[in-house]
């Protein structure tokens, strides 16, 4: 018996019954096909030691079927992106070579026409043969690797790659290099990650990343949470998933349970445009919010895709309504055959500066760059401050208005004049109350 509400079981159904946006259920070309079988067996293998053969199997539902299902019916070939979408098929074939291909079907529906931006992050390019300053591994994550898998580069967490596969491949992948690819991030190296994690005191935040941690199955993500909650100096514990927005079919019931029993876990997506702000997107985050999950979401500056002011209000906005905190705007990093989705630093403080004070602070988040060479991010604010020295500060706010705030003045005794100057310069009457000037 399903264990769907009345009200959730349309989500499902029109995905698991009928794919979505009319798209029909094929047979695997054996291109396909012999990539989908070499993935599960070495998936199987390399995590068989991992899970303990007392567990009873486990056991799908209309839920499981309907995110496995659209994975299956993933477009992953370059003669099919062809057939879709009218690219040159060489062209395809040679992009693919550089980094995998991957659109599911739930996310190829949100496609509304060529070059859009869904396409645009999704869809190969033949832009990204263009190298410019790009590099392989712009962040020197393997700097920083001292077991395979594991990042170390802050003082007190860790990013710990548990997943090769996403549920879409973005064409601005910053893990380009090892994303898609098994012998780069495998399963064999998860018990060397934990027992860098168990011998590292200093360890209290681990951030799981790939590839995308919900790609496996739930009894691995439960393997691994658990091992992690049984190390006494972790204390919080993160996930790194765009499975909310590109597969929120995957954010099940089951794995919903799974996931709180190991609190306090956050969750962090990655929404970029308010048209992945879908209903099934909706309910896969607040399904996580629901179980005490905290949601926060880091969104890279795409050129073409969210480049201007009115697209980011209505996405910080959009994804409020959804329970999801924005946290990031990245400044996108320089990896190789990413060049034509950057933008000028300039525009990212431009759009900062047109969400603060037009929409509510709590949808406002931190534009950062990961400095190149692995310096980690860096926070960049619009300029605010015009003057500041040890009298006073001047500020400008969001309409330009200038406004002074009075430096601490050490063994002063304020006099009447003293007040006077300030209330004057702040537009402020003495002995008015404060809610009269709102």
């Amino acid at each position: 018996m399903s264990s769907l509400s009345s009200a959730e079981k349309p989500l499902v159904q029109n995905v698991s019954l009928d794919g979505v946006a009319g798209a029909k259920t094929k047979a695997k070309s054996p291109r396909r096909k012999r990539i989908a079988e070499t993935r599960h067996n070495a998936l199987r293998h390399a995590g068989s030691h991992l899970i303990n053969p007392t567990l009873p199997p486990p056991v799908e539902d209309d839920e499981d079927k309907a995110w496995k299902r659209l994975l299956h019916e993933s477009i992953e070939t370059p003669e099919e992106v062809s057939e879709k979408w009218g690219e040159d098929v060489e062209t395809m074939r040679a992009l693919e070579k550089e980094f995998n291909i991957r659109i599911n079907p739930y996310y190829a529906s949100l496609i509304q026409e060529k070059d859009d931006p869904i396409y645009k992050q999704v869809v190969p390019s033949k832009y990204e043969l263009i190298k410019g300053c790009c590099v392989d591994d712009p962040l020197n994550e393997e700097r920083d690797s001292p077991v395979p898998s594991i990042t170390h580069r802050y003082p007190d967490r860790v990013l710990f790659l548990v997943a090769h596969e996403c549920a879409v491949y973005c064409r601005f992948c910053t893990r380009k290099r090892k994303v898609s690819d098994s012998s780069k991030i495998s399963l064999k190296h998860l018990e060397a990650g934990i027992n860098y994690i168990r011998e590292h005191k200093e360890v209290r935040d681990v951030v799981l990343s790939g590839g995308d941690p919900l790609t496996l199955s739930d009894r691995r993500i439960e393997y691994i949470l658990k091992s992690l909650r049984e190390i006494p100096h972790v204390e919080i514990i993160r996930i790194g998933t765009k499975i909310p927005c590109v597969l929120p079919q995957r954010v099940t019931k089951k794995l919903v349970n799974i996931i709180k029993k190991y609190h306090p876990v956050y969750v962090n997506t990655h929404f970029n445009h308010p048209r992945e702000l879908t209903p099934e997107a909706k309910q896969a985050c607040e399904r996580l919010a629901d179980a005490g999950v905290p949601v926060g979401n880091q969104c890279v500056l795409l050129k073409g895709v969210n480049d201007d002011v009115e697209t980011m209000r209505a996405l910080m906005k959009g994804l409020l309504k959804m329970r999801v905190r924005p946290y990031y705007i990245y400044q996108a990093d320089i990896v190789k055959g990413t060049e034509h989705f950057r933008t000028r630093v300039e525009k990212g403080l431009e759009i900062i500066q047109g969400l603060r004070g037009h929409i509510s602070g709590l949808a406002i988040p931190h534009f950062v760059i990961d400095s190149p060479g692995g310096g980690g991010k860096i926070p960049l604010l619009p300029h605010y401050i015009e003057k500041m020295d040890d009298k006073e500060v001047v500020m400008r706010n969001f309409k330009g208005e200038r406004y002074v705030y009075p430096q601490v003045q050490e063994n002063i005794e304020p006099t009447l004049k003293t007040l006077e100057e300030i209330a004057k310069a702040n537009g402020f009457q003495l002995g008015a109350e404060i809610q009269d000037y709102f």
